[in-house]
């Protein structure tokens, strides 16, 4: 987390080389660095738990081959099955690249990529497109039988088919939205916690002895985020297979 008096200062999103191209700003920010930090983290980390191919695999080649197990089986072959096999390094490289920003954001006067709605949505669009791609691509113009439920009787379709259209076209916001609020409530309460301790510790006196509280809660409020650093990159590639399933199995799945 950044330091700063308030607890949205860690979001800020500073320039660290000003770069301006026809009127564009293309300066490299904190963010920019933090990305290119977690593609270096999780290239890294693959590298390393594939160079050494031992029949008894060492800790790092154990941890990768979790992840890629976990991805490959638990996730995209049981939602997708076969058919899933081709989308699998869009999807683990989508899991990697949010897991390591979740992970790196924690660590003391970092930068949190995924608190800001900008990246994330930037990645459910992108989802959102290669959906629409591969649904008509697989599909056609059948592809928007999709809005239209199987079984539901003809004179409910006015109401049903519009609202499976809006619900459609949310994916990417609810896909973003989901990702980036849990980021930010958590630093934010981080954040929260850290200050009442120094405020406390500062203080003196008793103050000083009851500081054990918030910092108690601190460690818990941690322990939590680092759980919902994982569980909110899974959950992402999670959705990723789902809303993939339907644009190539339609209303078969």
């Amino acid at each position: 987390m950044a330091a700063g008096h308030s607890p949205m200062e860690q979001f800020e999103i500073n320039k660290l080389i000003p770069i301006e191209i026809g009127g564009l700003d293309l300066s490299f920010t904190n963010s920019s660095l933090w990305m290119l930090l977690a593609i270096a983290a999780g290239s890294a980390l693959l590298t390393l738990g594939v160079k050494r191919d031992g029949i008894i695999p060492g800790r790092t080649q154990s941890i990768v081959e979790l992840m890629y197990d976990f991805i490959e089986r638990n996730t995209v072959g049981n939602v997708m099955g076969e058919s899933g096999k081709k989308f699998f390094p869009f999807i683990f490289t989508l899991f990697i690249f949010i897991f390591f920003t979740n992970f790196l954001g924690l660590i003391p006067y970092s930068f949190t990529v995924t608190s800001h709605i900008i990246v994330t949505f930037a990645m459910a669009l992108m989802v959102f497109a290669l959906v629409l791609i591969v649904g008509f691509w697989t599909h056609g113009l059948h592809f928007f039988s999709l809005f239209v439920p199987s079984g539901a009787p003809a004179w409910i379709m006015p109401l049903l088919v519009p609202i499976e259209i809006i619900s459609f076209l949310s994916r990417p916001i609810s896909l973003s939205v989901r990702l980036a609020a849990n980021m930010l409530a958590g630093h934010t309460m981080l954040k929260v916690f850290a200050g009442f301790i120094v405020t406390m510790l500062g203080a003196g006196g008793i103050l000083s002895v009851l500081a054990i509280a918030p910092l108690i809660a601190g460690v818990l409020v941690t322990a939590l985020e680092v759980l919902v650093a994982a569980i909110q990159a899974w959950v992402f590639a999670l959705l990723t297979c789902i809303y993939l399933n339907e644009a190539v199995h339609l209303h078969d799945h």
